[in-house]
This record gives C-alpha cells, sequence and structure tokens, in this order.
C-alpha cells in the first residue's frame, strides 16, 4: 500500500466528506429538510476513520483502537439522530426553519455552502485522528489508555441522556413539558457535555504522539460551536419559543453544562 502523509490523508477525507455533503444537501432540497445534515455530520466521522485505518501507515494496533472509538461513537450519534429526524422527516426541526427565514430569498443555496462548511469542520475536528494514525511508535502509552477511558465516560453518558430525553418525549404528557429527569435533572444539556467529553478523550489520546499538544484545538472549537453557535443557544432559543416559562425556570435552576446539583 502507498505512504500517504498527514496532508494527504486531510485532503482524501476532505474531498470524501464534501462529496457526501453535496449528496446530502441533494436530498435535504428534495424534502425540505435541512435538519438530515446533523445525521451526516456524526457520519462523516466513521467514513474518516474507515479512510485513515486504510490508508495511513501508523501502527496498527494504535490505529484500530482510536479509529474504533470514533467509528462507534459517529455512528451511534448517527443513527441516534437519523430515527429521530426520519421519524419527523417533514418536520424541520425549528433552529433550521428559522435559518430559513434567515436567509430569505435563497436559502437553499446558503444551505449548499453550511452543509460544505459542516464537511469542513469534520475535517478540521479530526486534527487529533490525523496525529494518532500518523504515529509509528509500537508502545501504547498510559496517556492512550487514559483517553480510551475518558471516552468510554463520554460515550456512557451521551447514550444515556439521548436514551432518557427519547423515553420522556415517547409519553404524551410530556407535550410542552421540560425534560428533568435522570441526568437532565443536573445538566440542561448532558449530552452536549458527554459529546465534549470524547473530545477530551481524544486530546489526551493523541499527547502520546509527536505534536499531539496541536489536537488541544478540537475540544476547544466543540465548546466553543456548543457556546456560542450552534449548540446551546439554538437550542435553548427554540426550546423558550416552545415551552416558555416552565423552560426559563428549568434555566434558572439547573447548571447549563457540567451535571452538577440544583441550584
Amino acid at each position: 500500500m502507498d505512504s500517504y502523509s498527514i496532508w494527504q490523508l486531510v485532503l482524501i477525507c476532505l474531498v470524501v466528506c464534501c462529496a457526501i455533503m453535496a449528496l446530502v444537501w441533494v436530498w435535504a432540497n428534495k424534502i425540505k429538510n435541512a435538519g438530515v445534515v446533523d445525521i451526516f455530520w456524526s457520519y462523516n466521522f466513521p467514513v474518516i476513520a474507515l479512510l485513515l485505518l486504510y490508508l495511513a501507515d501508523g501502527n496498527p494496533t494504535r490505529k484500530v483502537l482510536i479509529c474504533s472509538m470514533v467509528a462507534i461513537a459517529g455512528f451511534r450519534l448517527g443513527t441516534h439522530l437519523l430515527v429521530r429526524v426520519v421519524g419527523h422527516i417533514r418536520e424541520e426541526e425549528g433552529r433550521y426553519q428559522q435559518l430559513r427565514k434567515e436567509w430569505l430569498p435563497n436559502p437553499d443555496r446558503k444551505f449548499f455552502w453550511f452543509f460544505q462548511m459542516q464537511a469542513l469542520s469534520n475535517v478540521f475536528l479530526a486534527i487529533p485522528f490525523f496525529i494518532i494514525v500518523t504515529n509509528t511508535n509500537a508502545a501504547i502509552s498510559a496517556l492512550e489508555y487514559l483517553g480510551a477511558g475518558i471516552w468510554a465516560i463520554g460515550f456512557i453518558g451521551e447514550a444515556i441522556a439521548d436514551w432518557q430525553l427519547k423515553e420522556f418525549k415517547k409519553s404524551p404528557a410530556s407535550k410542552g413539558q421540560v425534560c428533568n429527569i435522570g441526568l437532565w435533572k443536573y445538566s440542561r444539556h448532558p449530552n452536549y457535555f458527554f459529546e465534549w467529553l470524547m473530545w477530551v478523550a481524544y486530546f489526551v489520546f493523541s499527547l502520546a504522539s509527536p505534536y499531539g499538544y496541536w489536537a488541544a484545538v478540537s475540544p476547544l472549537v466543540i465548546l466553543y460551536l456548543l457556546f456560542k453557535v450552534t449548540g446551546i443557544p439554538a437550542t435553548e432559543e427554540q426550546a423558550v419559543r416552545s415551552k416558555g416559562e416552565k423552560y426559563k425556570a428549568y434555566q434558572k435552576s439547573t447548571s447549563v453544562f457540567v451535571p452538577w446539583f440544583k441550584k
């Protein structure tokens, strides 16, 4: 197999992710539901993992370990979103409806570039993976095992949070109510917190590889996106619109991100 430089791996992954998002945009445009972008943003990470597992020339054990972590996490989240979005395929999520209004008169064109930016973010956030899979050191270090342990906590926590919210929404009595059970009793966004924790885990894992400190950019960017861009602000604005004073009371009593005791 040919040996690829880290920049060649980045370019290959970028081309593949952009092509996937272009096809997803065609589908989203047809069904008028931009929410499908979230599904394939998640699925693009397993795609990157498979490409790196096959193309990178780092230590095989390390490649299998990190690529398995990335693929499992991305596939679980993507499938969770697939079930949620496809179940309401004709009902576009509120935050995308809002963007569609703000981007008039050509929302579909702007959504195309929005989808391409998601592909770019996939590859940019994958910096830890590119660093790790090109590490040829045969020994797996304590830092890498620590990273895998933190990842397991994040993975299980996010899966539990998503399951609890799904179960809450199943009940007809929950319509218009705020999910305040399980992990959601201690954090308004436990799913986001544990997702971020997995990115911290990738950073810790990468510290055992040359230039691993560059991987710090991924959890920092994820944190910025969650707090300032598409995560918490958009989600809470929609929650206030749909649940009103009940959600405002929840905001006052419950930690926004890190699970913690009620105020």
